[in-house]
């Protein structure tokens, strides 16, 4: 398999984890619609623009009904980004954001909906439509409540990198944050090491005081070397906010919580992978000496990573240099079964690793 070939087969391995990990609320598209609307089951559909500030306010009330809605067979709740599908917005009258309408089982002329926008009101709407009898669900949560009992122990622990926001109930930005800050703590709710918290500066008042919280919402990391805080004044899009955490704290996560291609990758060793690879046979062990010694120094995570590389360059020289490409093409196949998150990261990280032998 040729260079080109296997990073095609990463990008395919990519789409089929995203879609795995997929929300609830089925993503309609152009290509798509016709398939999934007006079939053999009734269909909720928001159109909506992604800047738009109603539809993110909507967003996480959407997303429940979607959860609540998952096993319904005979409903689907989706979603159309008329940014990128303009055609078939507009093919459907859409002239504000959001809309939402029903398509009845079987037909494309849909019902526009007219009433509140809440999960519960979207579930009996959708439950008269469609004959079902489905109660809304409540969501999990990965932010981590912070109060006056545990503040200290989570946020002041050296051993952990802390985001906290201070919020307030009332506070109509703090609820535009919401559904961003719960898909932050989502997507990094594999790493032990991050914390995605927040507290509510109305209750804990002296907390707040503490840390001189004078408006909401106010963000502050304490990564494990500064623990008296500092001020996040990054923006507020999940993209920001991941590739904060990611460089603030080492780790290599996607939007979606996927590890990235960079997972596991070590720039002290890319030299030597590189010499080893260019060697002959005869030369690769005495650069395996090498990688072996510079593995030797490393401590924490790299050092698991360190001895990735060292257990790949082994089985390059016992078994031969087209080894990673097998190996990476066995992983692809492991990879696009359903597995654990765990199992999936450490895969992950092997596969990348390979990757820079191959």
């Amino acid at each position: 398999m040729e260079k080109s070939q296997i990073w095609l087969a990463f990008g395919t391995l990519g789409l089929l984890l995203a879609s795995a990990l997929a929300e609830d609320v089925i993503v309609l598209t152009e290509e798509n619609f016709d398939k999934e609307v007006g079939q053999d089951r009734g269909a909720l559909v928001e159109f909506y623009a992604p800047w738009c500030g109603h539809c993110k306010k909507l967003a996480p009330e959407y997303e429940k009904l979607g959860a609540s809605f998952k096993n319904a067979k005979s409903v689907l709740i989706g979603k159309v980004d008329c940014d990128e599908h303009k055609s078939l917005c507009s093919k459907y009258g859409v002239q504000g954001y959001p809309t939402i309408k029903w398509f009845p089982k079987g037909s494309l002329e849909p019902k526009k909906y007219e009433g509140p926008r809440n999960a519960e009101s979207l579930a009996e709407f959708v439950n008269t439509e469609g004959g079902t009898n489905v109660k809304i669900a409540t969501l999990p949560s990965n932010v981590a409540v912070l109060g006056a009992d545990n503040f200290n122990e989570l946020v002041l622990d050296e051993t952990k990198d802390v985001l906290v926001e201070f919020y307030a109930p009332w506070c109509g930005h703090c609820k535009n944050l919401a559904p961003t800050y719960e898909k932050v703590a989502t997507a990094f709710k594999s790493e032990k090491d991050v914390v995605i918290a927040n507290l509510d500066a109305d209750k804990y008042k002296d907390l707040a005081e503490k840390y001189g919280v004078s408006g909401y919402p106010t963000l502050k990391f304490f990564p494990k070397g500064n623990k008296a805080g500092e001020d996040y004044d990054g923006g507020r899009d999940l993209d920001d906010f991941v590739t904060f955490i990611n460089e603030k704290c080492g780790t290599s996560r996607d939007t979606k919580g996927q590890l990235t291609s960079k997972a596991g990758i070590l720039s002290s060793l890319d030299a030597l992978v590189k010499e080893f690879v260019a060697a002959s046979n005869d030369e690769k062990k005495a650069v395996f000496s090498k990688i072996e010694e510079e593995v030797e120094t490393l401590k924490g995570s790299t050092a698991r990573y360190g001895k990735i590389y060292l257990k790949a360059a082994k089985s390059c020289l016992e078994k031969g240099a087209d080894y990673p490409e097998k190996e990476i093409e066995r992983l692809h196949r492991i990879l696009d079964k359903s597995i654990s998150p765990a199992k999936a990261d450490e895969f992950t990280v092997k596969k990348n690793i390979l990757s820079t032998f191959a």
